[in-house]
């Protein structure tokens, strides 16, 4: 992508590719190596489609791996996180649904860099 990302992280970054009452879209580039915390969400369900890489997903602690094409479903309440075990960076779609997106409607159960 040409643009600036919205938010540079540990593991990687993000665009927000649409942001609305019902819904906000993301493209979000894990680099290799890199992986989310383990979290949850209680007002939002989420919704992600592979686009390049291979994603180690994370969801109520079975682990499975997700090629480009794969969609995965994350309802409300479910722990997840993902991970980029690849040499190449990760990277995903991912649709929210809810009536609240903000960053501190994260629940982190663990995190590699301190974050609580």
């Amino acid at each position: 992508m040409n643009q600036k990302p919205d938010d540079v992280r540990p593991w990687g970054e993000y665009y927000i590719l649409e942001d609305s009452e019902k819904t906000k879209v993301k493209r979000i580039v894990v680099n290799s190596g890199g992986r989310l915390s383990y979290q949850s969400h209680k007002r939002r369900s989420e919704y992600w489609v592979i686009v390049s890489g291979v994603a180690r997903m994370t969801l109520d602690d079975l682990e499975s791996d997700y090629k480009p094409g794969s969609v995965v479903v994350i309802p409300v309440g479910t722990k997840h996180r993902v991970e980029n075990q690849g040499d190449q960076p990760l990277v995903f779609i991912e649709v929210q649904l809810g009536d609240y997106f903000g960053e501190d409607d994260i629940e982190r159960f663990n995190d590699d860099y301190g974050r609580a």
